[in-house]
């Protein structure tokens, strides 16, 4: 058998062969589903009985998946060699484990007496946890059977003073691997509720501190095992990590759509398994430390809300609430006391508001609006008494729209959260802002529904409109608050956009979106909006840079709504005007170049900071007396800032004509020009104050502005300001040609010149 076998420097069978062998070899068959893990755990047993003989004293007894008959197609073997101190027992493991390599599996072995194995598991959790799993094999079954036992007591002796430091070990777990529930590529097993956390509800469970593994989480631990087959037949080895190109292969494996579906089914899963964890983390805890006592030994019940006591640590409904039939704002009001009291709802509570709490009427009372006001302007609360809602089944009787947006993947990689929970994420972000606009109750609502109509057909802005509004009709809301739910929705990246897209000094920028915003009120419920989308959308969505241009853009908006009045373009700055030429200025995130008067100077001055690495984010080139002017913002591309000293040198011989400064960055540019989807060029009429707008959604690369100026400038354009917004890979570049609107042929020949730089 090991002539098939070609070994690593470790001696191991290497990845590829323990692929192709571990089925011709051990005869381990494939397959996903509970059914199949079980007749792979009957293979490897049958394996591994043929390698130990029949022994008093000696007994090989299986952990971790193999233990639990839970093997996925290519698990590791996890063995444990218990012995009652027999001679020899170094040689008998050694006849046991080189096999197991030979035949190319991954093997996580130990050879201990029961004193040892006992002693270690005191020391270690990890190895407590490990030996509740224990199955014997092949060998002594008193032997296994006294191990099992006592390993078994002990846990649930010491369970709960092993716990805390347990769960430090698994917080430090999830902030290293992340939330399965949010990430477009999650590890199914280490991730924050993956298979690892129901290894830990099991482990709770068997120390009888709670009902860790109810029907859903049982359900919700067999589809993430069933994922895991599926991944490891997809990919041929083992692998834990559902990556994007496999995403498609997994889900068709499993009878689902496409990657989407079998990314809503795992988030599901995985919030399932998480939620279960801080129930019975939080068992443990009130176990553990107990809580305060009324005269009769029992937990005190202290009175919190209307109809809301807490109990031990939890949040229950008063008995006169249970008693009386219950008003269809009950389940509302609940949550409300949970998000503003961060104390957790009981589960049997969530439970019987499920069974018992009466649907809302249309159009809601105004007890239960206020309640779901109250909810969302909670702030760090609103997020877990929601989510604990959610998994009851709660949040569908007050949004029935919320069944189509759960656990909906957001493929955009500045996202780090499922639609759903970026909805909530933002309303508890804009609850920090509820100060600064007029109506803070629709900032909230706004910012649950901003999204609503992502996964429809088409502009998810514009789509969202109808079913924000019918939301906030259904809530009870007045037609013009209904309207304006709706304007916040169908212009929630109006600030955003324009702040880096367009030209803020130019009135018809100022003016379009005063007209579009209508009244200062909205301006200050849009702002506050798009702060708290960004914060909620990850910091990859928002800079200070970004939002020093949205206050920019919200204060000139403000002053030409209070007075009618445009506000003036800024005047050059009155360095660049005087002293010798060239003049150049660096100062912060800004460069500044004052040159003698000549085409392509934008083009020469953006090579030359891409050259020491430095994105323009905004352009502005102008000519004055007889000089061109061009003044840049910048940040750096990879977070150093560049020397001054070549930077300024570079551009000193750059504007004076020295091409070879540009040249050394063209074989860097070319080579940095990445695929993708095809570069788009759309045009913009009457967006501009003298000018036309180009506007360029490509691929972001190191000089793509000098390349494109350069050609615009070559195809005898003159380009005014440039504009460069980056939303993850891409880039969306606004340059603003001077002049009036070109004719068919002057607008194919500037596109052609554009794409053919990109």
């Amino acid at each position: 058998m090991t002539s098939l076998i070609r070994k690593n420097a470790s001696g191991h069978a290497a990845d590829g062969d323990a692929n192709l062998l571990i089925n011709e070899v051990v005869g381990v068959p494939g397959g996903i589903g509970e059914s199949a893990r079980q007749r792979r755990a009957a293979a490897y047993d049958s394996f591994l009985r043929g390698l130990l003989p029949a022994r008093d004293g000696v007994a090989l007894l299986a952990v971790g998946g193999l233990g639990r008959r839970q093997c996925a197609p290519y698990s590791d073997l996890d063995l444990v060699l218990v012995h009652a101190g027999v001679p020899g027992t170094d040689e008998l493991a050694a006849s046991v484990w080189y096999p197991i390599w030979d035949a190319g599996l991954r093997l996580d072995h130990s050879v201990r007496t029961v004193a040892e194995a006992l002693s270690v598991a005191q020391d270690d959790v990890k190895v407590a946890l490990g030996l509740l799993d224990a199955r014997l094999v092949v060998g002594d079954q008193a032997l296994a059977d006294a191990l099992i036992s006592t390993a078994a007591d002990h846990w649930r002796r010491t369970a709960v003073r092993h716990l805390p430091g347990l769960r430090e070990v698994t917080t430090s777990r999830w902030q290293t691997h992340g939330e399965l529930a949010f990430l477009l590529e999650g590890d199914l097993k280490e991730a924050a509720g993956g298979l690892r956390d129901v290894g830990l509800l099991r482990a709770i469970s068997a120390a009888g501190i709670t009902d860790a593994l109810r029907p859903a989480v049982r359900a919700a631990h067999l589809r993430l095992l069933d994922t895991r087959d599926a991944l490891h037949q997809q990919v041929g080895r083992r692998v834990d990590r559902l990556v994007a190109q496999e995403g498609d292969g997994v889900a068709a494996l499993l009878g689902l759509e496409d990657r989407d579906a079998l990314l809503r089914r795992v988030a599901g899963d995985a919030r399932t398994v998480s939620h279960a964890l801080d129930d019975a983390f939080r068992a443990a805890d009130r176990l553990r430390s107990g809580r305060s006592r009324g005269g009769n030994g029992r937990p005190a019940r202290r009175p919190v809300a209307r109809d809301v006591v807490e109990h031990d640590g939890e949040l229950v409904l008063a008995r006169t609430a249970i008693g009386a039939r219950p008003d269809p704002s009950l389940s509302l009001r609940v949550a409300a006391a949970s998000a503003t009291t961060r104390i957790p709802i009981a589960r049997a509570t969530c439970e019987w508001l499920a069974a018992y709490c009466p649907p809302l009427p249309a159009p809601w009372p105004a007890e239960a609006r206020a309640a779901l006001v109250t909810l969302l302007g909670a702030g760090a609360g609103l997020v877990p008494a929601w989510e604990t809602c959610d998994r009851y089944g709660l949040v569908d009787g007050w949004l029935p729209e919320w069944t189509r947006l759960r656990s909906l993947p957001q493929h955009n990689p500045v996202h780090r959260f499922t639609l759903d929970r970026h909805l909530v994420q933002t309303a508890h972000e804009a609850s920090r802002h509820a100060r600064e606009v007029e109506r803070p109750d629709l900032l909230l609502l706004g910012a649950l529904l901003h999204d609503i109509g992502k996964g429809l057909p088409g502009d998810h802005s514009t789509v969202g409109v109808p079913v924000a509004q019918a939301v906030a009709t259904r809530v009870g809301l007045p037609a013009p608050e209904v309207e304006l739910i709706g304007r916040l929705v169908r212009l929630h990246l109006l600030l955003p956009d324009v702040a880096t897209r367009r030209d803020l000094a130019d009135p018809v920028t100022i003016a379009s979106v005063a007209e579009a915003v209508g009244d200062t009120g909205t301006l200050d419920l849009l702002h506050a909006l798009v702060r708290a989308d960004a914060a909620a959308t990850g910091p990859a969505a928002w800079s200070d840079w970004k939002g020093r241009l949205v206050a920019e853009l919200v204060a000139r908006v403000r002053t030409a709504l209070d007075t009618g009045v445009l506000p003036e373009p800024p005047a050059p700055d009155p360095e660049l005007l005087a002293g010798p030429l060239p003049v150049i200025h660096l100062t912060g995130d800004r460069v500044s170049v004052a040159a003698a008067d000549r085409r392509g100077l934008l083009a020469t001055v953006a090579g030359c900071l891409a050259l020491h690495r430095l994105e323009v984010i905004s352009a502005d080139a102008s000519a004055v007396d007889g000089r061109a002017l061009v003044e840049c913002r910048v940040q750096p591309r990879y977070g150093l800032p560049p020397d001054p000293v070549p930077l300024r040198a570079d551009l000193r011989r750059a504007v004076a004509g020295d091409v070879s400064v540009t040249q050394r960055l063209r074989g860097r540019a070319l080579a940095s020009r990445g695929g993708g989807a095809a570069p788009r060029v759309v045009w913009h009429r009457e967006a501009a104050t003298g000018a036309v707008l180009l506007e360029l959604r490509a691929a972001d690369a190191a000089g793509l502005l000098y390349r494109v100026a350069g050609a615009l400038d070559e195809a005898g354009a003159l380009v005014r300001a440039a504009r460069i917004s980056t939303l993850g890979a891409d880039v969306v570049d606004a340059f603003y040609l001077v002049g009036g609107w070109p004719d068919d042929a002057t607008r194919a020949r500037l596109e052609a010149a554009v794409l053919a730089a990109v």
